[in-house]
């Protein structure tokens, strides 16, 4: 079979909705604070659960979804997530809610998973997730300048959410009904071969630890940002809301800045700097007390956000083109992200915004530094040993360096080598070679 996914349009579709929830974070928490009656910390654990389910969906399926079948299980996920965001928004018993929100967060963990599988199989999936955040991107932000002028109350984030799913549905007839990139063939008996082990054990956990403090330490803030900008800086929602929607907009240019600069500047660098400088964008939003050092934080934070979550994103998905790595390194930053609602609402009733703020500034170096080193240490070795030179020189080597899956003439890393066969060569006799050599100037006059 094929490596490839059919079409990145149904794949980057599937991205957006499976994204949606988390993006649309700060709403779903305020309004289930503000209609549902809950304090804070319950609405920031409600949006956890939401988020956990979600991410427990991507831990189970991370090596199922060539078996299940890429259509089959986007179909599922988009079912879960029209059914449970939809019976959450049509309620407002607090269990159906919650009821409502794990089975459409584990829709949206379903969702997701198909699409990182699909695009870590894709010739560069660092464009690939650069188009997908560009897309949820401009929905969320579309979203976010129209549901303050709808009306109040918790349905409506939930529906908006469910009327996505739904939309994406037809574009699922796009994927494969089997395994992209599943289980190949023998030659011999037409057996399929089992899965190879994970490649870059050590490097792929490291990753995956990083990103969830990475992901915990700003939905933590993004969790409450609303509150921060009603209570603390004295905003109306819909002032929040256009700080929102403007900063997700100029999140849209630092991914489409992102994906212009593609591997030129490497993994490293956008990754170590980028995290420093989000971590003085949480700084500055959590001691906002006024609309511009509100709007400042808020849309500085978004422009490197997505910046470096697609950097992230291509690194887990060039560890295995198998994409089994960036199922679980983005099931990793979800389960992160689940811990971020409570996690911002504790800190903030513990220490305030702006002692939450310095706490997860310093959560955010401390995960720059073992991100930065997993981006330098697998950067430049993709081939085996040797590998090189018999399999395409420089050329081979730029383009396994750069590209997340390498070609089928490429061996991947951990490969074994190649055997060397000796294939023996009969060397004419002394008296013949002579003779050859004097024949040769007669042959040419």
């Amino acid at each position: 079979m094929s490596s490839r996914p059919r079409a990145l349009g149904p794949l980057v579709a599937l991205f957006t909705a499976g994204y949606l929830a988390p993006y649309l974070l700060p709403t779903v928490v305020g309004r289930l604070s503000a209609g549902l009656g809950l304090t804070p910390a319950q609405a920031g654990l409600v949006g956890s659960v939401l988020l956990l389910a979600s991410a427990s969906a991507g831990f189970t399926l991370a090596s199922r979804v060539e078996r299940i079948g890429p259509r089959r299980a986007a179909r599922f996920g988009l079912g879960a997530m029209v059914l449970g965001y939809g019976s959450a928004a049509l309620t407002t018993s607090v269990p159906l809610v919650i009821g409502g929100a794990v089975v459409g967060g584990f829709g949206s963990g379903t969702a997701l998973a198909v699409a990182a599988a699909g695009i870590a199989a894709q010739r560069d999936p660092h464009r690939a997730s650069t188009l997908g955040l560009l897309t949820v991107s401009a929905t969320a932000g579309a979203l976010y300048l129209t549901l303050p002028h709808l009306g109040g109350g918790h349905g409506l984030p939930f529906a908006s959410i469910a009327v996505a799913a739904a939309a994406v549905w037809p574009l699922t007839g796009g994927l494969g009904s089997g395994a992209g990139h599943g289980p190949v063939p023998t030659p011999s008996r037409g057996e399929a071969t089992p899965l190879p082990p994970l490649p870059h054990r050590r490097s792929g956990l490291v990753l995956a630890a990083a990103i969830l403090c990475w992901s915990m330490a700003q939905n933590a803030l993004w969790g409450v940002s609303g509150r921060i900008g009603l209570t603390q800086a004295g905003l109306s929602e819909v002032t929040v809301g256009a700080v929102f929607a403007v900063a997700l907009g100029a999140g849209l240019a630092g991914v489409t800045a992102a994906g212009a600069l593609g591997s030129r500047l490497g993994r490293a660098a956008p990754i170590g700097a980028g995290t420093a400088i989000i971590a003085v964008c949480v700084l500055v939003s959590s001691r906002a007390e006024s609309l511009p050092a509100f709007a400042a934080g808020e849309i500085l934070w978004n422009v490197f956000y997505p910046v470096v979550l697609s950097y992230l994103l291509g690194l887990a998905a060039s560890l295995d083109p198998r994409g089994r790595w960036a199922v679980l390194v983005g099931s990793a930053s979800s389960l992160g992200v689940a811990c971020g609602p409570v996690t911002g609402s504790v800190l903030s009733e513990q220490a305030g915004y702006p002692g939450m703020g310095l706490v997860l500034c310093a959560l955010l170096l401390l995960a720059a530094t073992p991100m930065t080193a997993v981006a330098l240490h697998t950067s430049g070795r993709p081939l085996v040993p040797g590998s090189i030179r018999r399999r395409g020189g420089a050329p081979a080597a730029v383009l396994a360096g750069t590209t997340g899956s390498t070609p089928g003439l490429v061996p991947q890393m951990g490969a074994p080598e190649q055997e060397i066969a000796e294939i023996p060569v009969p060397v004419p006799h002394k008296a013949t070679r002579q003779a050859f050599h004097l024949a040769r100037p007669s042959d040419r006059g």
